[in-house]
């Protein structure tokens, strides 16, 4: 009987720049251009080599390698050093193109990241041409090349971006994964490293289809923790969220008048604004809230806020009017005001994420 492939509710892209230092180097100083490339560190000494440009990776050179053994393989090797704050910039510019996508945003390092794009209705809902927009983006706006995988777990996307590199797109389908896995060296699998290779390999486990006949309970006796995952990526399931960089506590709007304000039939129309536009971002980045906040600021500089929670998530900006109204009524207003806002908090996703399905079983 073959096991049945059932299509999985996430899409997940693993967004990975092409030799990140090396092409920075080679995009500012066009004397590098085409020539074997290596930013690291002194290649008479300790030094290691941070990034490797594509020319000097036929010589067997990579990351991590002592820079001596890289000049050794390749003499006519170039070495600069690293400019980490240049790095650092260009990857707040690609980390700005790809929350212009999806606020669920998980980076790895300056060059890497995973996206959720599960339930986005921009480029038709396709997380593939989601995945060229970010790398058509990224090329136009820094110069630079990246690649990219597709699919519907961090694993898969995570393997699927060493497929095309440099400067590709490729995507593993449910319809895809069972075969695929089966044949991928257990190498390959991103979790696995040399040492567990090593071992799996004296098990009797060369693929997917090898690591997917070895029973869990022998697994988690080799490997302890770490065995239960090994059996659930040989069946294609890896249930790990992506994790946003920043964990959205609130989501608020103020504004402070040229002129103190006293008059309710003024100050209100401020504060519908603010919360228009507190709900706006909010709707922005997928969110919805439980909890809404006034903060009023006095003409003294002192402070105060007021607080409702409800039940059930607030529906749109005019369903907070209410709620607003009875927290304004609850303010003193025995001094002018120089300031209003309106934040939402108790925050959760619009989408809920579905859990992952058994796609072997």
């Amino acid at each position: 009987m073959t096991d049945s492939i059932t299509p999985a509710p996430r899409k997940i892209i693993h967004l990975d720049m092409d030799a990140f230092y090396a092409s920075i180097e080679q995009r500012d100083f066009p004397q590098y251009r085409g020539k074997p490339l290596v930013v690291g560190g002194d290649p008479s000494g300790r030094g290691v080599v941070a990034a490797a440009s594509y020319e000097v990776r036929p010589f067997g050179v990579r990351s991590a390698m002592s820079c001596y053994e890289a000049r050794k393989r390749c003499p006519e090797v170039i070495f600069v050093r690293p400019r980490f704050d240049v790095y650092r910039a260009v990857s707040a510019q690609i980390r700005t193109i790809m929350h212009r996508l999806t606020p669920h945003v998980e980076p790895l390092s300056l060059d890497e990241a995973y996206l959720d794009v599960t339930g986005l209705q921009a480029h038709q809902g396709s997380a593939t041409l989601m995945a060229n927009w970010l790398r058509a983006q990224i090329l136009e706006q820094t110069g630079l090349t990246a690649s990219a995988g597709v699919s519907f777990n961090k694993m898969l996307a995570k393997i699927a971006s060493d497929l095309n590199k440099p400067n590709g797109t490729a995507v593993i389908t449910p319809a895809d994964a069972e075969a695929f896995i089966s044949a991928l060296p257990i190498e390959r699998f991103h979790g696995i490293g040399k040492a567990t290779a090593k071992r799996l390999h004296a098990m009797g486990v060369s693929n997917g289809a090898d690591l997917r006949q070895v029973p869990p309970e022998l697994l988690i006796n080799e490997f302890g923790k770490r065995g239960q995952f090994y059996h659930d990526i040989a069946h294609g399931r890896d249930e790990r969220a992506v994790k946003s960089e920043r964990q959205h506590k609130s989501v608020g709007s103020e504004t402070t008048f040229r002129d103190n304000l006293i008059d309710d039939t003024e100050l209100l129309p401020q504060i519908y604004a603010q919360n228009a536009d507190a709900f706006h971002q909010m709707h922005t980045k997928q969110l919805i809230a439980y909890t809404i906040t006034l903060k009023i600021k006095y003409a003294d500089f002192t402070q105060i806020t007021r607080s409702h929670t409800l039940s059930t998530a607030f529906s749109s900006a005019k369903s907070a009017h209410y709620w607003l109204d009875k927290l304004f009524l609850d303010i003193p207003r025995d001094l002018p005001i120089r300031l209003v806002g309106v934040t939402y908090s108790s925050l959760a996703l619009a989408t809920e994420t579905l859990p992952q399905l058994d796609l072997f079983d």
